[in-house]
């Protein structure tokens, strides 16, 4: 009698078993992942806000910090003007950047003398865990919720990112 060759049915779904049981396992660590590092993205993104708005009150006194996100920008080829300062990149000047919306209002004045900003996830605890927020002390504090910060207030009444 010849003895076949190859894999029995028994021996494949063994293998594709061992195959999904890996995939249970690393898939749940790699969406873990992301969200740090788009958490880590967000707050790198709220420190160049941070920057930008200094700079931008720097450069245009009579207007004093930024009055929106879309003015620390431009598109390139950029020309600095007080609408767009190209400060910071296109990206995050549009709101959206890496699973996280973020806002930057100048108030007061004119001048501005007051700013704020904030970065919520997209989707919370898919996109990201925690929202992020700061004004013209440029500490960064954390909402560990996740949920959206609404004013310099509410940012001021949270704790600084450690």
């Amino acid at each position: 009698m010849r003895k076949e060759k190859g894999f029995s049915l028994i021996e494949l779904l063994i293998v594709v078993a061992i195959i999904l049981i890996i995939a249970a396992i690393a898939i749940p660590n790699l969406l873990r992942a992301k969200m740090a590092a788009n958490e880590s993205s967000a707050v790198q993104s709220v420190r160049t806000i941070n920057t930008a708005e200094i700079t931008y009150s720097s450069a245009y006194p009579t207007v004093g910090y930024a009055p929106a996100l879309s003015n620390l920008g431009g598109v390139s080829p950029c020309t600095p003007t007080s609408t767009t300062a190209c400060l910071i990149g296109s990206d995050l000047a549009s709101g959206n950047k890496s699973g996280y919306n973020f806002t930057a209002t100048g108030a007061g004045g004119p001048p501005a003398v007051q700013y704020f900003t904030a970065a919520v996830p997209v989707v919370p605890n898919q996109t990201g865990i925690r929202s992020f927020c700061s004004f013209e002390d440029a500490v960064i504090r954390v909402q560990p919720s996740g949920a959206g910060i609404a004013s310099e207030a509410a940012c001021e009444a949270l704790a600084p990112l450690q």
